[in-house]
């Protein structure tokens, strides 16, 4: 019976080299690192705004309470994207000089 991890099973298999291997982990990470950051925007997106828009618990959201977490969300998420493409033009203007 062969184990999932043994050195044989790893090293018959068609695999990336060391260099290629490293770079795609580094990829990887930086695309997990990535999604980490934007799940951790929305949270404190998602806590900003309930304070501001919740004004009493209740078993059911109202339409006024809704609108105005789904408004509130949507302002922070186009106000960073404008800022990440103001940023990001700044960077591609500077690097043409």
């Amino acid at each position: 019976m062969s184990d999932l991890y043994s050195s044989d099973d790893l090293s018959s298999s068609p695999t990336l080299g060391g260099k290629e291997a490293d770079a795609e982990f580094q990829q990887f990470l930086l695309v997990e690192r990535e999604r980490a950051k934007l799940q951790a925007q929305i949270h404190e997106f998602s806590d900003i705004c309930w304070e501001k828009c919740m004004d009493k618990p209740g078993s059911k959201l109202d339409s006024k309470t809704e609108t105005c977490l789904v408004n509130c969300v949507n302002r922070f998420i186009d106000v960073s994207l404008l800022i990440t493409n103001r940023f990001s033009q700044m960077l591609q203007k500077n690097s043409g000089f």
